[in-house]
């Protein structure tokens, strides 16, 4: 999907400069996905916790711990990027095209914000993560 992405994003920027929907939804299907990714992963940890409570089993093992670590790094790399992603389209498309008439732009921007607000309530759960992961691994 990412390699079909970068072709319709190299496609659509070679284009015209009057940008339609089907542009702007080759752009933000980048956004979306990390999202949605980020809800399952999310959805996954939390019945992985439930269950842990259930079942009165703790997941603080070196592997869970690192495991877990990997996933949020992963997820929040690909939020920040795509937030990145998303506010250099909203830019391009009020400030350099002014087809904001034309287009969604305070939804885009409203998409922008939330997925950069997601990723600051991410950031810390990976820092914490990652403590977590170098604490284990000096107690070896």
């Amino acid at each position: 999907m990412v390699a079909v992405w970068r072709v319709d994003a190299g496609a659509a920027s070679a284009g015209p400069a009057r940008m339609n929907e089907l542009t702007l939804v080759l752009w933000t299907s980048y956004l979306v996905s990390a999202a949605a990714l980020q809800c399952l992963w999310s959805l996954a940890l939390t019945i992985l916790y439930f269950y842990a409570l259930l079942v009165g089993r703790s997941y603080r093992t070196r592997r869970a711990t690192a495991i877990l670590c990997v996933g949020d790094w992963i997820t929040g790399a690909l939020t920040f990027t795509a937030a990145c992603v998303s506010a250099g389209i909203t830019t391009f498309i009020s400030d350099d095209v002014e087809a904001c008439y034309e287009n969604h732009c305070p939804s885009f921007m409203a998409a922008t914000a939330m997925a950069f607000l997601s990723w600051f309530t991410v950031a810390p759960c990976c820092l914490l993560n990652l403590a977590s992961v170098v604490h284990k691994l000096q107690r070896l």
